[in-house]
């Protein structure tokens, strides 16, 4: 089976992401699509196994095999959470919704880990920007903030929201480089400390439910086999 019908025949959900989905988006904005597919079972009895993700065919659009999708959403990795979070759905199935309802089963208390290492890592390229040629990627910067901001969000409440809402004008002032570096780095940091200070009280359970994740992920297994039986 060619790769791209995979994406084409077999996906549950699918979403619009980036700057679109956060509130971010401007004239220029890209449209990134994200999505999960699920490979027929019988694909998985081959030594040469289904991929985890594919590129395409539509330009800017990503697509990961369920299994894999479920194991990244496990480890709290911010983009699959956030994925899983989009106000902007462009197609769910009935395993789809199954898949959007488990959103709760994927969020713990990893996610202060998983969230802070990804910032932290963002955080020296932008430093090193500045050592380098004198200014961040002010876009990347604005970013920074967002994510910073959606995860002290998240642990102080347990709800990822991913739109930015009244902070849209701040953020995008960011991005036009109209803010000091020095005022956005403090504003970093202020987030930084509030996301460590929300972790200590959260209401995320402290792992993920991977018993309730894994049962969904045998059932679709087995509704494959279902229907290529009948």
């Amino acid at each position: 089976m060619p790769f791209e019908n995979l994406v084409r025949d077999h996906t549950i959900y699918a979403c619009v992401m980036g700057s679109r989905a956060f509130g971010l988006a401007t004239d220029g904005s890209d449209t990134d699509r994200r999505g999960v597919f699920v490979a027929p079972t019988p694909l998985f009895w081959r030594f040469e196994k289904p991929p985890t993700h594919i590129e395409g065919p539509a330009e800017e659009q990503f697509s990961w095999e369920l299994e894999r999708f479920c194991e990244l959403a496990l480890r709290a990795n911010p983009n699959i959470l956030e994925c899983l979070h989009s106000p902007l759905v462009e197609h769910v199935d009935a395993t789809g919704r199954e898949l959007l309802a488990l959103r709760d089963a994927f969020l713990s208390r990893q996610v202060h880990e998983t969230f802070t290492r990804y910032a932290l890592g963002q955080r020296k390229k932008l430093e090193a920007d500045i050592r380098t040629h004198g200014a961040p990627r002010w876009k990347h910067a604005m970013h920074l903030l967002r994510l910073l901001t959606s995860a002290r969000d998240l642990l102080r409440t347990g709800t990822l929201r991913i739109d930015v809402g009244d902070q849209r004008a701040p953020l995008l002032a960011v991005k036009r480089g109209e803010v000091p570096w020095p005022e956005v780095e403090s504003w970093m940091t202020r987030l930084a400390t509030e996301t460590a200070e929300a972790a200590t009280r959260t209401p995320l359970p402290p792992e993920p439910d991977r018993r309730r994740v894994e049962d969904f992920l045998i059932g679709v297994r087995r509704a494959s086999i279902d229907v290529l039986a009948g």
